[in-house]
């Protein structure tokens, strides 16, 4: 065929950031917050600091790129094009291991919580349900998700807003007004500060998505101004919540000591709103995770189905398309399999396994970004060296060493991943003697 199908450029900046916001899911600054308390040993808002500056020095880098490559593809098409192919289905493999990995963190977090509700009903039958129910509709009824994004992230907003406020007027009935100004969210004496960075490395996985609207771009009106300023307001929204909300939920619980660590913030929620507002948190934080998982399994299946389609995955099973529903569910139970080892995992475990593929990306979209500086690029060059070279190496190193401080089980994994994909790649490539297929995104 001749003909080809393009995106419709139909988006504006604010559809495009409320994309990215709602993508980030807010409360998953809730969902984490236990893990998160625990390993940064009670400093998670300077934990969420260090992470919201290493994403906003890598924001700056991914606008960079959204304006000379305003297509879909984000990091793999970034580091295809800036660097070399093999470079790029590298990038792309380990993106993958993100998305094979996402939708399990989130039907993990939503069991944990479950669990905590109803202690009597074991974890795996949530995980189990979560993981049957999402596929089904993901099979037959894709577009639920998209209906219901939006409604769902103004009222995550308002339940995270009111979760906050609660938690203030909880810590100024105890201390007084002056109890909401400390620095033991940030710092403690006892504290050694690679805690703060061991809790970065995992507060990173609250701030995913934000490079997600990239893959927007050829749906973006006037792509090369929107996306670069997009992603960036996305980053910075995102770190002001998430800073705020954790400096105040840690002044609510001082200490890192809960019930469940992977259900901390409905014990929390329960101390500062009684058990009429922890109904209602719970019931947004479970909803918020179901539909997150949608998302997030239905992404899988597309990007799977893309690279099955192009050749990179077996055609016969990746590139199928069900003849009733047309959705790849092959590809979708594959991932409801994958997401099973939910019931061996914790919160903590499962989301550096995420992580370590997204500082991977991050790092690419860096060096991607110094590639075309050093190459001379027309739209890179003028930027100055600031821009070219000194943001994005930093940034780089900063990705780099908060994926040294992930958990090792995640570095193992992903290291491993890595050789299977490094093996692969030669294969389809006769031992590198020619290009990798290349995925389109845009179909």
């Amino acid at each position: 065929m001749t003909d080809t199908v393009k995106l419709d450029r139909a988006l504006g900046l604010w559809s495009v950031v409320l994309f990215g916001l709602a993508y980030m899911t807010p409360m998953i600054v809730f969902g984490t917050f236990g893990a998160l308390a625990a390993a940064s040993q009670g400093t998670t808002a300077m934990a969420y600091l260090i992470a919201a500056a290493a994403i906003l020095l890598t924001a700056i880098s991914y606008g960079v790129m959204a304006r000379v490559y305003p297509v879909a593809g984000s990091a793999y098409t970034y580091a295809r094009r800036s660097i070399n192919p093999s470079v790029g289905f590298l990038v792309g493999w380990a993106v993958l291991l993100d998305y094979f990995f996402l939708p399990m963190v989130i039907w993990l977090i939503g069991a944990a919580y479950l669990t905590s509700a109803f202690p009597s009903i074991p974890a795996w039958f949530w995980i189990v349900g979560f993981i049957a129910l999402t596929t089904v509709v993901n099979v037959v009824g894709i577009a639920f998700a998209n209906r219901v994004n939006f409604i769902l992230m103004v009222v995550q907003l308002v339940v995270l807003i009111a979760f906050v406020l609660l938690a203030a007027r909880y810590v100024m009935a105890l201390n007084g007004p002056g109890g909401l100004v400390s620095v033991t969210p940030f710092f403690k004496a006892d504290v050694p500060f690679s805690a703060s960075i061991a809790g970065a490395a995992i507060a990173a996985y609250s701030f995913l998505g934000f490079d997600a609207v990239s893959t927007l771009t050829e749906e973006t009106r006037d792509a090369k101004r929107t996306m670069p300023k997009a992603i960036l307001i996305i980053a910075l929204a995102g770190g002001l919540i998430f800073v705020v909300s954790a400096y105040i939920t840690q002044l609510a619980h001082p200490g890192m000591d809960f019930v469940s660590i992977d259900a901390a913030a409905t014990e929390i929620a329960k101390a500062v709103g009684g058990d009429f507002f922890v109904t209602i948190f719970l019931t947004t934080l479970v909803i918020a995770q179901f539909t997150s998982g949608l998302a997030a399994q239905a992404s899988v299946g597309r990007l799977l189905y893309a690279m099955g389609r192009d050749s990179v995955l077996p055609t016969s099973f990746f590139g199928n398309l069900h003849p009733k529903w047309h959705t790849p569910i092959l590809n979708l139970i594959l991932v409801g399999i994958v997401g099973l080892l939910a019931l061996t995992m914790d919160v903590t475990t499962s989301t550096s396994f995420i992580n370590f593929g997204a500082f991977l990306a991050f790092t690419a979209v860096n060096i991607s970004v110094i590639a075309l500086y050093l190459k001379g690029n027309a739209e890179v060059k003028p930027l100055g060296a600031l821009v070219g070279v000194v943001i994005p190496a930093v940034a780089a190193v900063c990705d780099l060493f908060l994926l040294w401080n992930l958990d090792s089980h995640a570095k193992i994994l992903g290291i491993v991943w890595l050789v299977i994909g490094i093996a692969y790649l030669a294969y389809l490539t006769r031992f590198f003697q020619s290009a990798p297929p290349e995925m389109d995104f845009a179909e």
